[in-house]
């Protein structure tokens, strides 16, 4: 059964407040901590968090300055108990925007997501929380491209203005839009939004 809000906000609390001390980068998804940022200045920096509110926590104290070596792409942002090693909390996308649940029939390859109005060839990433299973053909934290969307329907592209996934069993999960950032020479980004969320 899913957590009370009660519950749930309990938890992020103490999450928040004694585990995901540390911000670092992430050139793309992994769920134990992988693909993270090295070389030249590049250091996790320390994070602080807002009060949990219905069933969800979000930074507070940013924008957070993060220096990222050359030649980097940024896609995630990951969270730990230290500001080296330390154990793996969790990530999420860049660009601190709203998740939506999704449902998604095979049998026209189109997922359902109320609330969202992506525009084509938007990149978003899928996810499946507790209790989901993403539909066959897709791979949580891969990025894809929007593809026809209409109001609050659309299908997805593994590539930009590529063909539509066909989707071979049935699914749900959520959905976030994601904008990464390439850079060239050594640089910073600013992470400036994020919120976690339990079911």
């Amino acid at each position: 059964m899913p957590f009370s809000t009660a519950g749930a906000d309990y938890m992020l609390t103490q999450w928040s407040a004694n585990q995901a001390l540390y911000a670092s980068l992430h050139t793309a998804y992994s769920s134990s901590g992988a693909n993270e940022l090295a070389g030249g200045s590049y250091a996790r920096v320390a994070a602080t968090w807002g009060t949990a509110s219905a069933n969800a926590v979000s930074l507070a104290g940013t924008p957070y300055t993060v220096n990222v070596p050359a030649s980097t792409t940024v896609a995630f942002v990951g969270y730990w108990t230290a500001g080296s090693g330390g154990t793996f909390e969790g990530m999420s996308a860049l660009g601190g925007a709203t998740a939506y649940g999704f449902s998604a029939p095979s049998s026209t390859s189109t997922l359902l997501a109320p609330g969202t109005s992506y525009s084509a060839n938007q990149t978003v990433v899928v996810f499946a929380p507790a209790g989901t299973t993403l539909p066959t053909g897709l791979t949580a934290g891969t990025i894809y491209y929007v593809k026809s969307p209409s109001s609050d329907s659309f299908q997805l592209s593994a590539t930009f203005g590529g063909s539509a996934i066909s989707l071979s069993a049935d699914g749900s999960g959520i959905v976030q839009a994601i904008t990464t950032e390439a850079f060239s020479g050594a640089g910073t980004y600013q992470v400036t939004a994020a919120t976690m969320n339990v079911a």
